[in-house]
C-alpha cells in the first residue's frame, strides 16, 4: 500500500494537491464581461496597463502583463460591470462595500471570499488598492473576478394613465337591471 493517497476512501482524488481542476478557470470568466474600453485605472504609470491584469485564469502567472502605480503605491480600478461610477481618490474615504487584507501571492492562487449579498446585481465595481508591502510603487499582475453573469433585464418604459377618481362620464356602462332571486 502506498502512502501516495490513492484509494483509502478519503474523498479526495489522486494527487489533488498537485493538480487543479480544469473547471476552476471557468469560474473566473467574468473578465470577459468587462467593458475593457471603459475600464479606468487611476495612478497607473503607463496609460492602459490597468486593463492588462484582467485576463484568463490560465494566464494569471504571466509576469509580462502588469500595471504599476505611478506617484505612490495607490491604484484605483473603475470596472464598468456597484460602488460609485467613475470613483476618484477623493471617494476612497467612504466606507467600502468590502475591504480585504491582501497577502503576498506570487503564484496568483489566493482567493478572497466576498459578502455575496453585497455583490449581487453589480453593474460597476471599484477596486482601491491603498497600500502595498512597503515598496514605493505597487505592481499588480492579475485580478480574477469570480461569479455568475446574468444579462441585465431592462423593461421598456410603459406609458400609463391613472385616474385618481373615476369620472362617470368617461365610462359608458349599459343599464343593469337588478334581479333578485330567492332560493327555497
Amino acid at each position: 500500500m502506498s502512502g501516495h493517497g490513492h484509494g483509502g476512501g478519503h474523498g479526495r482524488g489522486c494527487c489533488e494537491c498537485d493538480h487543479e481542476p480544469a473547471e476552476r478557470g471557468v469560474e473566473y470568466e467574468l473578465y470577459r464581461r468587462i467593458d475593457i474600453e471603459k475600464l479606468q485605472c487611476l495612478n497607473e504609470s503607463r496609460d492602459g496597463d490597468g486593463k492588462l491584469v484582467f485576463k484568463p485564469w490560465d494566464q494569471r502567472t504571466d509576469r509580462a502583463k502588469f500595471v504599476e502605480s505611478d506617484a505612490d503605491e495607490e491604484l484605483l480600478f473603475n470596472i464598468p460591470y456597484k460602488n460609485i461610477p467613475q470613483m476618484s481618490f477623493d471617494d476612497t474615504s467612504r466606507e467600502p462595500e468590502q475591504a480585504f487584507r491582501l497577502n503576498r501571492d506570487p503564484l496568483a492562487e489566493l482567493e478572497y471570499p466576498t459578502k455575496i449579498a453585497r455583490f449581487s446585481n453589480v453593474q460597476h465595481l471599484s477596486i482601491h488598492i491603498s497600500r502595498n508591502f512597503g515598496a514605493e510603487s505597487t505592481r499588480v499582475y492579475y485580478i480574477g473576478l469570480r461569479g455568475e453573469y446574468t444579462e441585465a433585464y431592462r423593461h421598456e418604459v410603459t406609458i400609463c394613465n391613472y385616474e385618481a377618481a373615476a369620472n362617470p362620464a368617461d365610462h359608458k356602462v349599459e343599464t343593469i337591471t337588478p334581479q333578485t332571486q330567492f332560493i327555497s
